[in-house]
């Protein structure tokens, strides 16, 4: 038996809110969906959750109202548009955005939800879209200390490891720090597995190799497979990528600060999406590589796609040692 009896509205099912909703259903929790493609809602509706009209229609209806949604802009769109969620928010309702976004957005639009008498909490996940799907996935929580508690049990259904940052923001700080040090990893390990393809370093061997040594990474696990396969799919693109270390590198300039490897790894990517497109796959960016020396980073024997194999488990809060 879920702990949640809460009505929950999620707006956004893209390749990460389709999985966490899809976790949701499959649980058991009242479920209202929205989002502009019909295929994605048809997909939820088969699971049992019921389509509605806007998020204005959501926020009337759901104690809880989800949004995962690709940036800041399109947050502030569906909070304040017409039909948007602060039209129809009732007191004592919570907001939890799960988007990878704008700690300064998250504050402002959260002050619109406090100012209706709602609660708010930024929880962006990290792990992969494998994880998404299979409940495991790991959660950040930013929020005050009763709302967390508030908000515990619906996230430990979507997350194994639910982790509570602090104040409203940080967590969306710390998200796109993780994801700074995920792309960074991933350049290297384009490199690294681009210089063993024009050395003649079977393919096979070095995956292992590293995996085996001090190289080893959460990014080379995963992704190194479908770069390897060929297939590049992990779920996430080059233009998500720029906007996420974009993002990660204004916080530290707001500070005064100037991050080299942030700038340098921009730079890659905007050059990645001048060649291939914005919505090609993050990790073809060892394409400019292969391109630019004449090399096929492929291998046989790895998957197309990186899947969870690991049992879901009801998640729990991760305890911070002090």
């Amino acid at each position: 038996m879920i702990a949640v009896r809460d009505k929950v509205g999620f707006i956004g099912l893209g390749n990460v809110g389709s999985k966490l909703a899809g976790t949701l259903a499959r649980n058991g929790v009242s479920l209202a969906v929205v989002d502009t493609d019909p295929d994605a809602v048809a997909v939820l509706v088969a699971q049992g959750a019921v389509a509605l009209e806007s998020p204005a229609q959501i926020a009337a209806e759901c104690d809880v109202i989800i949004t995962c949604l690709p940036s800041p802009a399109i947050v502030a769109d569906v909070m304040e548009g017409s039909d948007g969620v602060l039209g129809g928010l009732r007191s004592g309702s919570v907001w939890i955005e799960m988007s990878t976004t704008d700690a300064g957005e998250v504050a402002r639009l959260g002050d619109e939800v406090l100012a209706r008498g709602g609660m708010v909490a930024d929880c962006p996940v990290s792990g992969g879209c494998h994880r998404a799907a299979t409940g495991n996935i790991s959660i950040l929580a930013g929020c005050d200390r009763g709302t967390f508690e508030r908000i515990l049990p619906l996230l430990t259904i979507m997350g194994r490891r639910v982790l509570h940052t602090g104040e409203l923001g940080s967590a969306s700080k710390i998200k796109v720090v993780t994801n700074y040090l995920a792309t960074a990893n991933l350049i290297a390990v384009t490199e690294a597995l681009a210089t063993c393809a024009k050395v003649g370093i079977d393919l096979t061997v070095a995956f292992e190799a590293i995996k085996a040594s001090s190289g080893n990474s959460f990014v080379h696990e995963t992704e190194s497979q479908v770069i390897l396969n060929g297939s590049r799919d992990i779920n996430f693109t080059m233009d998500l990528v720029k906007k996420d270390v974009g993002l990660f590198v204004s916080i530290a300039q707001e500070l005064g600060m100037q991050l080299e490897m942030g700038s340098l790894i921009l730079e890659i990517f905007d050059d990645g999406i001048a060649k291939y497109g914005p919505r090609e796959w993050s990790p073809n960016i060892i394409r400019r590589l292969e391109d630019e020396y004449g090399i096929d980073v492929r291998a046989a024997g790895f998957p197309t796609e990186i899947v969870d194999d690991e049992p879901e488990e009801r998640g729990s809060e991760v305890v911070i040692r002090r």
